[in-house]
């Protein structure tokens, strides 16, 4: 790189840093907020419609929510997490005990929460045993795609009607067993690649999805996992968001380490949370492994002393995080993060200049989002060096992003 061009993007960052926090302040976590269950009542909305999507039975599915929210609470913007049951893409539901109780607990520390449904089953060859494993993976996939549309649907109320007052930059995936695999692929399942080709994801409908809310970012600050696996640790990169898990070393449903899914379902290889974390360590990434020695599957569902440990490590996990500002909360263990895309100068005033990686060719199309996480522009690069015209967008902060490289902060005054 020129080095007049590298001192110049070491000016730039420290200058975009400096406006960053100025004006994405972190959550105030004073008074034990967020810790504490300082709020003695829970508000909760039942069957809130999120989205609506095709059913691998070719049927269509209306999405619907619980959202549980403090009392009297008066915060205007607030961290949210969003939970998807277990149940094996076969059964459960946004209102088994495990998801009301969690939900619950966390909406007392002040957050707001929500339980989710999903799209569940895939075709059977008998009444006992499920098919194969392409079936599995799509049945993942659709709940992927829901609880994306359901994150959308949330950062469009966050930009318009503010009915949840949640606060865009701090949405949290998490989930339990089957919808721990879902939330895993929420937070680090970003390219097309990274699915197996006998999934048939184009005609899924991509990594998106059509359940709803489109034009609003899908991606989430952090990711919880319980119980949870996923298809290979290679889809946790180097500058993704935070990992949290709880799994039981003797799981015999989802393997603490790396095996075959069991129960009913079929042979499908997976990859468990012994294996994830040390991918995540290895990267830089920001993450915590609550190991339960010799405990099976889901344990804190119905074992109360479990169930407080889960709890406790997810609320010690998420409080540090909701003090960072930044709308990007990737990997935040001091390491310094290889930057790959220039967006100069900053700030700009007719159009910024994009220096692209060496493969921008295989990028595709970037997108543009506001604060809100509201996408504002779309880009499709015909060169290496490209501007990219302000035209009529305000002034302000924005996020420029390809599918699976680290974003760009684009800076208008």
């Amino acid at each position: 790189m020129n080095p007049l061009l590298r001192l110049f993007l070491m000016l730039f960052l420290l200058g975009c840093a400096g406006r960053a926090a100025a004006q994405l302040a972190p959550i105030d976590t004073t008074g034990g907020r967020y810790y504490q269950p300082v709020f003695a009542g829970v508000t909760v909305t039942s069957n809130v419609v999120y989205g609506s999507a095709t059913t691998f039975a070719g049927t269509t599915q209306q999405l619907a929510m619980d959202i549980y929210q403090p009392t009297g609470d008066t915060v205007k913007r607030r961290p949210l997490l969003l939970f998807a049951h277990q149940g094996g893409f076969l059964t459960g539901s946004k209102t088994d005990a495990y998801m009301v109780n969690i939900c619950t607990r966390m909406a007392r520390l002040g957050y707001v929460t929500a339980s989710i449904e999903y799209r569940l089953g895939f075709p059977l060859t008998g009444i006992a045993r499920p098919a194969d494993t392409v079936g599995v993976a799509q049945a993942a996939i659709r709940g992927m795609q829901d609880m994306r549309a359901a994150v959308r649907f949330f950062r469009q109320d966050a930009a318009t009607a503010k009915a949840y007052r949640v606060y865009a930059n701090y949405l949290v995936a998490a989930g339990s067993s089957a919808g721990a695999f879902i939330a895993l692929q929420i937070g680090y399942l970003d390219k097309a690649s990274e699915v197996p080709a006998y999934v048939g994801l184009a005609a899924l409908g991509g990594i998106e999805g059509t359940g709803g809310n489109p034009g609003y970012s899908s991606a989430v600050a952090a990711v919880i996992s319980l119980s949870g696996a996923t298809q290979s640790p290679s889809i946790i990169e180097a500058g993704n968001v935070p990992l949290c898990s709880v799994h039981g070393t003797a799981d015999a449903t989802v393997p603490y380490l790396q095996g075959k899914i069991g129960s009913l379902l079929p042979p499908k290889y997976v990859y468990g949370s012994g294996r994830l974390h040390p991918r995540a360590t290895a990267l830089g990434i920001r993450n915590t492994l609550r190991t339960l020695k010799g405990a099976g599957h889901i344990p804190f569902e119905n074992n109360a002393t479990y169930a407080d440990t889960a709890f406790w490590t997810m609320r010690d996990f998420l409080r540090p995080i909701l003090r960072l500002s930044g709308s990007v909360l990737a990997a935040r263990s001091g390491n310094v993060h290889i930057i790959n895309m220039l967006a100069y100068p900053a700030p700009a005033r007719d159009f910024v200049q994009l220096a692209l990686p060496e493969n921008w060719r295989d990028l595709g199309e970037a997108q543009l989002f506001d604060l809100t996480g509201r996408v504002v522009r779309r880009l499709t690069p015909a060169a290496r060096e490209v501007q990219l015209a302000r035209g009529s967008l305000a002034a302000g902060i924005y996020s420029l992003r390809f599918a699976g490289q680290a974003p760009a902060r684009v800076v208008f005054e």
